[in-house]
């Protein structure tokens, strides 16, 4: 990538704030927990996937649509972080754009949105398979260890060596649709997807054969 749109200071910046829980990506926004001293309902949950989500994502959250993630075993905290984000008004810079998701994320209330969260985060997720040798070559590297020419860090550093996440900041992403992890790094390096700061500035360093060997490497991760 020959233009540079973020500074490698400010991405080291970015990288040790998130260390420290400082940018919070994952963290639920303002109005989007369920009222004080309600807990999230997974029956109630259970009940709006199968009549809203089953779809496109199937009534457990195993989407078997490449294109939709996968959302069974995904932490609840970051489930409610992206459907808040998706609930946005248009032109919101902290929101999240899908031309489906936006429509039915605004549909549900901030209660609705943790029932059907704790209702995913409930379920066990199916494995992912992971093919060819840039996946075990390139997109091992670049999981496991970055590419520190570039100010790429490891995406172990954030999302655990075995892509478990780490709830309410970093989503799960073992196992997940490789087509649809391709998708969303590309759309943080062209900047149509904008509710993470720092994966924009990692994404935006990353090739497009990057961009797709990792995403095959995290379709075949396990998590533990």
């Amino acid at each position: 990538m020959e233009t540079n749109r973020f500074g490698v200071a400010s991405l080291r910046a970015a990288v040790v704030l998130l260390a420290l829980g400082g940018m919070a990506g994952g963290v639920c926004a303002a109005g989007a927990s369920a009222p004080a001293g309600q807990r999230p309902d997974a029956a109630k949950g259970k009940q709006i996937a199968a009549q809203v989500c089953a779809p496109c994502h199937s009534a457990d959250g195993n989407s078997v649509i490449s294109s939709n993630p996968k959302l069974a075993g995904q932490s609840a905290e970051y489930l409610v972080k992206q459907l808040t984000d998706l609930a946005k008004p248009p032109g919101d810079k902290t929101g999240r754009e899908s031309a489906v998701m936006n429509g039915f994320a605004a549909s549900l209330s901030p209660t609705d949105r943790q029932n059907v969260a704790a209702w995913f985060a409930s379920q066990t997720p199916t494995s992912g398979t992971a093919s060819g040798a840039d996946a075990t070559q390139l997109g091992q590297r670049l999981y496991r260890v970055g590419v520190p020419e570039k100010a790429v860090p490891a995406c172990a550093g954030c999302h655990g060596p075995s892509g478990d996440g780490l709830p309410v900041r970093f989503p799960k992403i073992s196992g997940q649709h490789s087509d649809y992890i391709e998708a969303q790094l590309r759309a943080f390096r062209e900047g149509s997807r904008h509710n993470s700061e720092p994966m924009e500035q990692i994404a935006f360093r990353l090739s497009d054969p990057e961009i797709k060997a990792l995403a095959d490497f995290v379709a075949g991760l396990r998590a533990q």
